[in-house]
């Protein structure tokens, strides 16, 4: 079930892309950013108030709390490079590259999580690692 998800969460980013480029032309790209934080903070919180699960607000431990402050403020900065790499860059470039999320993230699961590196995940990271290079230069 997760990689339906997954392939879903690829459909979207991939419409964030050309939605973002269209939305951005003439307009500060932190302006954008903040603008699209808002909605997303709204659909986020509609969809943990439909669900119920607002509640279990009260259960986090700080732990929780540090490293969910921590992951928004890396989403945040994420946005706000996408946006001004899009300004500058074309879509069919900058998305490419900004996946390449995907094989830091495979690096840094092995070393901060101690996931297993499969050779799968590892020659999956090391395309992503090359597919990027060809489009930088």
């Amino acid at each position: 079930m997760w990689w339906i998800y997954a392939l879903l969460s690829a459909l979207f980013a991939a419409l964030t892309a050309i939605f973002a480029k269209i939305g951005i032309k003439g307009v500060d790209t932190d302006l954008a950013t903040a603008i699209r934080t808002v909605i997303i903070l709204i659909l986020a919180w509609a969809i943990a108030l439909f669900k119920g699960t607002h509640g279990g607000i009260s259960s986090l431990t700080k732990t929780n709390w540090t490293f969910l402050i921590l992951s928004g403020c890396a989403t945040g900065l994420s946005w706000i490079c996408y946006f001004r790499a899009l300004q500058l860059g074309k879509v069919s470039q900058v998305a490419p590259v900004d996946k390449l999320s995907v094989a830091l993230a495979i690096a840094l699961s092995v070393i901060f999580l101690g996931e297993p590196l499969t050779l799968k995940n590892a020659i999956g990271a090391l395309l992503i690692i090359g597919g990027t290079i060809v489009l930088i230069f």
